[in-house]
């Protein structure tokens, strides 16, 4: 199979988790279409505009912009610059006092205080209260996006302000990740009414306005309580078109662009320098376990063995990224199982053998839907189809518009198979592994395991952290010994930026910091 050149990039698609980005089951959000300054920064280098930039992002913000209501993963990763927690993790995956000055927890786990960091100002100019902090978590627990944290949510039992003014938060049972849960409850105003359209948070940077399908600009918070952004103004340019996307690079008009393939990068003019990190997703064929065949685990064991990954990994990003073996990435440190990634070596004869046990002896056929505008995620498809054809199964692609994928796949479940990625809002095992719980309404494939659901339930429970991670491990086994899909990689992440642009750091999350960002000349 000849290499081929991809020329669209990847703003990898995740559900709050879709990434695999970006997964939502809302439609695109047409109400805010103030052109506002939209060719200010383009070019804003070499125009003059030293201290603005644009950014190349492959689709425009299709869900909500309120915190509680986005869920896909590119618009997560944009309005990290806008929304922040009591908390909020940084690039080395520590969680750092950010709203909160400081907190402590009680000895029995069960009492968080926060000390609420003074001046704090939303982008309005209005002063952050406890009020709009408890607003602000009654309005997360309310929503129905993110189904691991409104879980976590849910085991608040009271949450009071105290005398002092500090916010206090009691939990019905311990829970040795809500910390980290905490940094996803981003503080909004209770009195304002239009975070869908015109978002309102704490920080470093502010929303200015949204052209649809053409950009999201956001501008320096002047009022920042922590280390203001060094970058006057940050215009994120919208290129769901492959050719404009090229002609951008080539012309240089864009400042920086995440999530290029190999051979983008490889392209690309002295004018960049190409930064590799990882997308922090896991990559796989997903299979609808409700619909045959892939309701049978030896089909679904047959097409590990028959599928070679790295063989995909070589010919789809010239050997970059890192095999997973189950629904966990690297980044995830003491919850990823790197035994798992060759479980199922590439064995043919393997995969032929347990199709004829299955009783599909001549192989069968179906098809893989992937969104057409996600490259990296067609070119996978497309050399897992050939390498099928070797075992006799025929695989074709379904490629359909982004919107249609969400309707279909995400939400309704009607679809064969499809190739996309997952990640997690937030950093733990829960966020990647809750949603394959048989209950779930994220649970896209229909994966229904007693078995893993009662090892879940334990492992949600348990309040020793040593305990809890080997039972989390204990479920990344049972998803990868029942072939629940077929684990590719977390992919390899290519970042463009100009040579003279310094300070872009990648994080253990799927998000971009702007705020530390300058321009060295």
């Amino acid at each position: 199979m000849k290499k081929r050149i991809l020329a669209l990039f990847l703003c990898a698609l995740l559900v709050t988790g879709v990434l695999g980005g970006c997964s939502s089951a809302t439609k695109p959000n047409n109400a805010d279409s103030n052109t506002g300054n939209s060719s200010l920064a383009e070019n804003n280098n070499s125009a003059g505009h030293a201290n603005e930039i644009t950014v190349g992002i492959a689709q425009d913000l299709g869900d909500s912009l309120d915190p509680y209501q986005m869920a896909a993963a590119g618009t997560r990763e944009v309005m990290f610059n806008v929304y922040e927690g009591l908390v909020k993790t940084d690039s080395d995956g520590n969680l750092n006092e950010a709203v909160a000055s400081e907190y402590s927890i009680s000895d029995d786990g069960l009492t968080y205080t926060f000390t609420l960091r003074e001046g704090v100002k939303f982008h309005t100019g209005q002063t952050v209260t406890a009020e709009d902090v408890l607003y602000s978590f009654d309005t997360c627990a309310a929503t129905d996006v993110d189904t691991s944290l409104v879980a976590a949510l849910s085991n608040v039992a009271d949450k009071t302000v105290s005398d002092d003014g500090k916010i206090v938060v009691t939990l019905s049972e311990r829970d040795n990740n809500f910390i980290t849960y905490v940094s996803s409850v981003y503080i909004v105003p209770r009195d304002y009414a239009d975070q869908s359209t015109a978002p309102v948070g704490t920080g470093p940077f502010k929303f200015v306005s949204r052209s649809v399908q053409q950009n999201i600009i956001l501008d320096k918070n002047e009022d920042y309580y922590g280390t203001p952004a060094k970058l006057d103004r940050v215009t994120y340019k919208i290129y769901a078109n492959a050719t404009a996307l090229v002609t951008a690079l080539d012309s240089g008009s864009i400042d920086l662009v995440s999530h290029l393939t190999s051979d983008q990068a490889a392209g690309l003019s002295g004018e960049y320098e190409v930064l590799e990190g990882t997308m922090n997703l896991v990559q796989a064929l997903y299979l609808n376990n409700a619909v045959a065949p892939f309701d049978n685990e030896l089909v679904r064991q047959a097409l590990c063995y028959a599928i070679d990954v790295d063989g995909l990994l070589a010919l789809t990003s010239d050997g970059h990224g890192t095999k997973v073996g189950s629904s966990m990435y690297p980044n995830f440190g003491k919850y990823f199982d790197a035994s798992l990634a060759d479980k199922y070596g590439y064995d043919p004869d393997k995969a032929k053998e347990l199709l004829t046990q299955a009783g599909y002896a001549n192989g069968f056929s179906f098809k893989i839907t992937v969104p057409s505008n996600y490259t990296p995620h067609v070119q996978t498809a497309e050399a897992i189809c050939e390498q099928l054809a070797t075992v006799g199964v025929t695989a074709s692609l379904d490629l359909v518009e982004w919107d249609t994928w969400l309707e279909r796949v995400y939400s309704n479940r009607q679809f064969e198979t499809t190739v996309i990625g997952f990640d997690a809002s937030s950093m733990t095992a829960d966020a990647m592994l809750a949603r394959w719980m048989s209950g779930s309404s994220k649970n896209m494939i229909n994966y229904s395991n007693p078995d893993y659901d009662s090892v879940m339930a334990k492992a949600q429970a348990s309040t020793d952290d040593g305990e809890q991670t080997a039972l989390y491990k204990q479920a990344l086994e049972i998803l990868a010994d029942t072939a629940a899909n077929v684990y590719i990689q977390d992919m390899a992440d290519f970042v463009a930026i100009k040579t003279n642009l310094k300070g872009y750091e990648f994080y253990p999350i799927y998000v971009m910091d702007m705020s530390t960002l300058y321009w060295a000349d």
